[in-house]
C-alpha cells in the first residue's frame, strides 16, 4: 500500500505540472474518446481481461474516465488453500478427490487520467481511480472425476463464505500507458494496477495490454 499512495502522490504532481502547460495537438483538448480493451491479468495466478473505458477532456492534459471489465480470474492463495484443506477432508472418505478455483472479477471504476504534454505524436499518461469489484467464489469438486460440489452437504461437508457465494467491495487502480492517436483512431498501450478490498485477504490483479477505439 506505500507504494500505492508513494504512485498517487507522483500522478497528482505531474497532473500538477501538466495543468500549466499546453497540450502537443490543442484541437484535441476538447475531444474524448471510447475504447475497448483486451488484457492479460496476473497476480497470484494468470488469467485474462476485457471490457470498455470512455474518457473526457475537462482540461488540457487532464481527462475523466470510466472503465467496466471483467477478469478471468483472480483467484488467491488462501482460496486456494481453504480448497485443498476441503479436499483433504473429503479424502478420508472418498477416493481421487480432486478440485478447481476460480475467482472472476467484474469491476467498474471512474477517476482522473493525467496526459504528459509532449512534442511528438505519442502521449505518456498516467491514471488513478477507484469504484467498486463483484468477485466470485467459484470452487468446484469433483471424486472420481466426477462433480460433487452440489452434493457435498450429503458427503459431510458444508462450503462456508470462503468457497462459495459473491461479494462486493471497494477497489483503486491506478495505471500508466502511452496513447497514440492516428486521425479519429487511438491506440492505447496499458498498464493498470487494482487492489480489491477483501475483507480477510486483499486481492491484487495487475492488468497489461491494449485499447482500440475512437476519439470525438
Amino acid at each position: 500500500m506505500r507504494s500505492c499512495v508513494a504512485l498517487a502522490v507522483g500522478m497528482l504532481a505531474l497532473a500538477s505540472a501538466a495543468s500549466a502547460q499546453t497540450p502537443a495537438n490543442a484541437s484535441d483538448a476538447d475531444r474524448g474518446y471510447v475504447e475497448g480493451v483486451l488484457q492479460s491479468a496476473f497476480g497470484n495466478v494468470t488469467s485474462q481481461s476485457f471490457g470498455a473505458e470512455l474518457g473526457f477532456t475537462l482540461r488540457p492534459n487532464i481527462q475523466l474516465f470510466g472503465e467496466v471489465g471483467k477478469v478471468r480470474d483472480a483467484a488467491t492463495a488462501s482460496i486456494g488453500v481453504a480448497a485443498q484443506t476441503i479436499a483433504g477432508a473429503l479424502s478420508q472418505t472418498q477416493a481421487n478427490v480432486a478440485f478447481q478455483v476460480k475467482q472472476p472479477v467484474t469491476f467498474g471504476v471512474a477517476g482522473l487520467k493525467f496526459v504528459v504534454p509532449t512534442t511528438g505524436a505519442l502521449r505518456p499518461y498516467a491514471l488513478a481511480g477507484g469504484g467498486v469489484a463483484s468477485v466470485t467464489q467459484d470452487v468446484a469438486f469433483t471424486v472420481g472425476g466426477t462433480d460433487v460440489t452440489t452434493s457435498l452437504p450429503q458427503l459431510g461437508v458444508t462450503l462456508g463464505s470462503d468457497l462459495s457465494g459473491t461479494f462486493t467491495k471497494p477497489m483503486i487502480v491506478l495505471g500508466a500507458g502511452v496513447v497514440w492517436p492516428w486521425q479519429r483512431l487511438v491506440v492505447d498501450l496499458q498498464y493498470r494496477f487494482g487492489r480489491i478490498f477483501a475483507e480477510d485477504d486483499g486481492i491484487n490483479v495487475s492488468r497489461a495490454g491494449i485499447g482500440i477505439g475512437v476519439r470525438f
